[in-house]
């Protein structure tokens, strides 16, 4: 481990010269990647000069245990240093442990209403604003690629992206089915009612990830439909793409321009074939895809919205709080937080 961080202080205060190389300086492409590699490193390389001072403080409490006044207090230091110490020596595994490469890139994100109707859709709604609010707690910008409303509420589909720092490291966990427990507004006699919708999170894909190639895709121009608003059904400008190996296929409407609705449809298409890369990478090495937290398929229920007891449970992991309206209103960071700890804990563990 020491050795690691040896190289890791290194190569840190190499880039501090890199950057103030003027060479590099006057390519900004170049100082964007100095400075993310740097940014890359940071925590490691503060959390090991913190322990390298508890690893001297405590040398230096050592030797002050011979003195016959500052003894007992180097003892009682030597018993704090060690605590921290121990607490470090955790810290800096964790910041060890190998990163996923996806975690810094925007995430896509795609909920559709599944059992239940138009509870479902109505739920799928619900989790939608659940994700804008936390993004918008977490500084993030959320932009919507494309939406089936439903006449009743909510959405049958919604895609949209999450744009800001490190937004698939937390928000990779969502993919799966979430199930809500609830008395819907239809319901005449009080009953408990049971629906589904499916959430799955790609990461942003750009060409080299999905390995894209315009001359398998073919594009058809057709004119807008359902809800959208006055100057919809009167433009052909909607876009649909079929990616012919594969036969997948991407629509996009949401915008008026045929430019920007093709835009729009191609990162939907990246995204869903470098998760079809990512699915075929998985499945070829199952046992570790199912020692995983976040890549369930849309059939794995990940978790309940239990609005009577204002409950909500993890199965993943067994984490339940009861403070639902709290988590429907964006208060998700306990919730990850427990999820990426599990997360980190399994690699600890080799699992």
């Amino acid at each position: 481990m020491i050795e690691r961080l040896e190289t890791i202080e290194k190569r840190y205060l190499e880039l501090n010269d890199e950057m103030m190389d003027p060479e590099n300086l006057a390519n900004v492409k170049k100082t964007l990647e100095l400075t993310k590699e740097q940014a890359s490193l940071r925590d490691a390389y503060e959390a090991y000069q913190e322990y390298k001072k508890i690893l001297s403080d405590l040398e230096e409490a050592r030797e002050m245990v011979k003195d016959p006044e500052l003894g007992e207090f180097a003892k009682e230091e030597i018993s704090s240093l060690e605590e921290r110490k121990v607490e470090m020596d955790h810290t800096l595994e964790v910041l060890l442990l190998p990163k996923d490469p996806m975690d810094g890139k925007n995430v896509i994100v795609e909920i559709r209403g599944a059992a239940g109707g138009d509870e479902a859709n109505i739920f799928a709604g619900n989790l939608y604003r659940m994700y804008t609010r936390y993004a918008e707690k977490q500084g993030w910008k959320v932009e919507t690629l494309e939406e089936y409303p439903s006449e009743a509420g909510g959405y049958s589909l919604i895609q949209f992206m999450v744009k800001g720092d490190n937004a698939y490291s937390k928000l990779k966990y969502e993919s799966g089915a979430h199930r809500v427990q609830r008395v819907p507004d239809t319901e005449t006699q009080g009953r408990v009612h049971t629906s589904t919708a499916t959430v799955l999170a790609m990461p942003e894909a750009d060409e080299v990830d999905a390995n894209l190639d315009m001359n398998d895709v073919r594009v058809d121009i057709t004119r807008s439909s359902g809800c959208g608003g006055q100057g919809v059904n009167t433009t052909d400008s909607a876009v649909r793409l079929t990616h012919i190996p594969t036969g997948l296929v991407v629509y996009s409407q949401t915008e008026r321009s045929q430019i920007k609705n093709k835009d729009k449809a191609i990162k939907i298409l990246q995204a869903r074939l470098y998760d079809l890369k990512m699915q075929e990478h998985d499945a070829e090495i199952g046992a570790e895809r199912r020692s995983k937290i976040g890549t369930g398929d849309r059939s794995e229920k990940i978790r309940t919205y239990n609005y009577p007891q204002n409950r909500v449970t993890d199965h993943r992991i067994g984490f339940t709080l009861k403070q639902l309206d709290r988590v429907m209103e964006g208060a998700l960071d306990e919730i990850i937080e427990a999820l990426i700890t599990e997360d980190q804990q399994r690699k600890l563990k080799g699992e």
